[in-house]
């Protein structure tokens, strides 16, 4: 049988290992960490639910006032991080951050549970709050405010794609002898480099 990772298309490989991820993995397989940098250049990272793949990279949505946001519209590079448990394996991404067209994230918007709409109007996300309870009547309020009319999407809550420049599949091997290869490229119109990888 071929080796997944003697393959050449990065994009084919990890639709497929989501595809095995999608049946396997207990939790959220579309998780993935993302890596950003803040004013001062300190790393920071979180979980968040990847929305759309595909040639063009990965897609999440999220407030664009939050601290994720605002470190990406000032510093618009990126690294993901999936983590398979269950397969015990992962892929890790390092690109470029552009945001989504605003008729992606209307559409992605209108397909959300009316609740998660109304939070995003809610949450001033990553902002402090001084009691749960504040949140809660902010919910409210916008409950009574959209009534049983349509939620828009808010203006400050849209996506960003990550166009990868380097994307590496990791698969676990007996006693620590892992299976990697990277795929590089120098910009996104550019050709893939497939290098293997000591574990």
């Amino acid at each position: 049988m071929t080796d997944d990772l003697d393959r050449d298309d990065p994009f084919a490989l990890f639709a497929d290992w989501l595809a095995e991820a999608s049946e396997k993995e207990i939790n959220d397989p579309t998780g993935m960490a993302i890596g950003t940098v803040d004013e001062d250049g300190l790393p920071d990272v979180r979980m968040v639910l990847m929305r759309a793949h595909g040639p063009d990279g990965f897609v999440f949505y999220t407030n664009y006032e939050s601290a994720k946001g605002r470190q990406l519209l000032a510093h618009p590079k990126a690294a993901l991080l999936f983590h398979w448990k269950s397969l015990r394996r992962q892929v890790r991404v390092r690109g470029l951050v552009t945001p989504t067209t605003e008729a992606e994230a209307d559409a992605y918007f209108e397909g959300r549970p009316r609740n998660s709409r109304i939070g995003a109007w809610a949450s001033d996300q990553s902002r402090p709050l001084d009691a749960r309870a504040t949140l809660e009547r902010r919910v409210e309020v916008f409950t009574e405010k959209f009534g049983e009319g349509p939620v828009p999407r808010p203006p400050h809550w849209s996506g960003f794609r990550i166009t990868p420049l380097q994307i590496e599949f990791w698969k676990d091997g007996a006693f620590r002898l892992h299976d990697r290869a990277v795929f590089r490229r120098g910009a996104a119109d550019q050709s893939w480099v497939k290098t293997r990888l000591y574990p």
